[in-house]
């Protein structure tokens, strides 16, 4: 499944964002935090908690999902995403078809990161800093990040 993230679904993401939104480092980080996750087998959240999509988001007025569309930052980027998938760009939408549309998910993982200040990280601990601040997880697992950041980045050229 990760191959096919990989090969397939990153690339038709970043074909619908701006060529300044890919390189290693971005695809490097979509890869490991898919892993963190979902690991890229569980499309709902574990236990019946409220997270879709590989990219397990949320879709809370105040979570990832309406933060994407909502941030200055990716607003605009975001409503064409979803204009180019043929979704109405609004939470609710949004939050549905991202537990089975992949590329809808990833190009919105994409645009969580960019809303970030600080640059895409370069090492495992910078990638844990800035999923740490961008998914906020409410149970974090340190534990697991590093092999995971490692595993990516071994998948990416």
């Amino acid at each position: 499944m990760i191959e096919h993230i990989r090969d397939h679904v990153i690339p038709a993401a970043f074909s619908l964002l701006p060529a300044n939104m890919d390189g290693r480092e971005a695809r490097v980080m979509l890869l490991a935090i898919g892993l963190q996750e979902s690991r890229f087998k569980h499309r709902v959240q574990i236990g019946g908690g409220p997270a879709h999509g590989f990219w397990q988001f949320e879709g809370g007025s105040s979570a990832a999902v309406g933060g994407v569309l909502r941030h200055p930052a990716t607003s605009k980027y975001a409503g064409k995403v979803c204009d180019a998938l043929r979704y109405r760009p609004e939470r609710e939408a949004i939050y549905e078809a991202i537990t089975d549309n992949d590329t809808l998910a990833c190009a919105f993982a994409r645009l969580l990161l960019w809303t970030l200040p600080n640059a895409l990280p370069t090492n495992a601990d910078e990638g844990w800093a800035q999923y740490r601040e961008a998914w906020r997880p409410g149970r974090p697992h340190p534990e697991t990040w590093p092999a995971f950041y490692e595993q990516a980045g071994q998948m990416v050229p």
